[in-house]
């Protein structure tokens, strides 16, 4: 399809309010650019025109008239003025200054559980702008650098013994080298710890033994630690421990290791949501409450990723 925009040409009677307000709405959550009063543009996608087809039979049944042509840009001037009715920047420049501001607010009261309730709504306002920035840039990502400095700093108040991510290279490492180790974490294991210790023991050590520091001071010089600052493996840069494990040890070509790993991420640091993230953290919360012993919650851990791992391979 070489058409690049959608044009959506749409009148009401003056008397039908409700179906004008319908009709708003929706072209509003759809995040139109408004060229004039009932004149929308929306960059060509088969979804949307079908979107459009349907508020078109809406205004149409409601005594109105609707139209959706399609449109090639002629020029590069012409893609450029289209693109700016869909400019998001104003929308993030708020947003950014509405995170320092809160920041600045909650870190001087001291209280980072109110911070951290602020970040979860910041994140959910950045979804919402993004999810309507068709042609994003810039301003997208100074956004994201804004809120992901943020909730970095609501981690390191809420949990100041979580490993903080470091700027280097991973190393290409052989699994061969790394076979019957000890490997410690952190007790009482989340998601990132848990399912890295089971990635270890499916695919890289098979007879590893775990340990379950007190405090990250206690690794032992034989062990190879992970998931804390100072780690052999830990965060790097917008890495969790698990997608730096499949980094080094050359597992990132699995499809369903990949998966896996983004629901790590998700749950673990946030970013891009995840459709199975919730049911996890409930498994996850749960298992806790229940095993206190971190051996037997590893055991019950694998048995979780194993059945992801099964499902996303899509072996019967």
């Amino acid at each position: 399809m070489s058409d690049s925009w959608l044009i959506f040409i749409v009148s009401l009677p003056t008397r039908n309010s409700a179906g004008r307000m319908r009709v708003w709405r929706a072209l509003k959550a759809l995040g139109c650019g408004v060229l004039r009063d009932g004149v929308y543009l929306l960059p060509y996608r088969p979804e949307f025109r079908q979107t459009l087809q349907l508020q078109a039979e809406d205004v149409i049944a409601g005594g109105g008239n609707a139209h959706i042509l399609a449109l090639d840009s002629e020029s590069d001037e012409q893609q450029a003025l289209f693109e700016h009715f869909f400019d998001r920047s104003a929308d993030y420049a708020k947003l950014v200054e509405d995170i320092r501001q809160s920041a600045d607010l909650n870190l001087r009261s001291e209280d980072p559980a109110k911070l951290q309730k602020q970040a979860h709504q910041w994140r959910k306002a950045f979804e919402a702008i993004a999810l309507q920035d068709y042609f994003p840039g810039a301003a997208q990502e100074q956004a994201a650098a804004a809120l992901e400095d943020l909730e970095q700093t609501v981690n390191e108040r809420l949990a100041p013994d979580e490993p903080h991510a470091v700027q280097h290279r991973i190393k290409r490492l052989q699994p061969q080298d790394y076979r019957q180790r000890i490997w410690a974490t952190r007790q009482r294991p989340w998601v990132d710890r848990l399912a890295s210790a089971w990635l270890i023991r499916r695919f890289i050590d098979p007879e590893a033994r775990f340990i379950w520091l007190k405090v990250p001071d206690d690794c032992p010089a034989e062990a190879l630690g992970f998931d804390f600052d100072g780690a052999v493996f830990t965060h790097v840069g917008a890495k969790v421990t698990f997608e730096v494990l499949l980094a080094s040890f050359g597992l990132t070509k699995d499809p369903a290791l990949n998966r896996i790993g983004a629901l790590v991420h998700y749950l673990d640091a946030g970013g891009i949501p995840v459709l199975e993230a919730v049911g996890l953290e409930t498994l996850m919360s749960g298992m806790r409450q229940r095993w206190t012993d971190d051996d037997e919650l590893l055991a019950e851990a694998e048995k979780i990723f194993d059945a992801f791992y099964q499902a996303f391979s899509g072996n019967d």
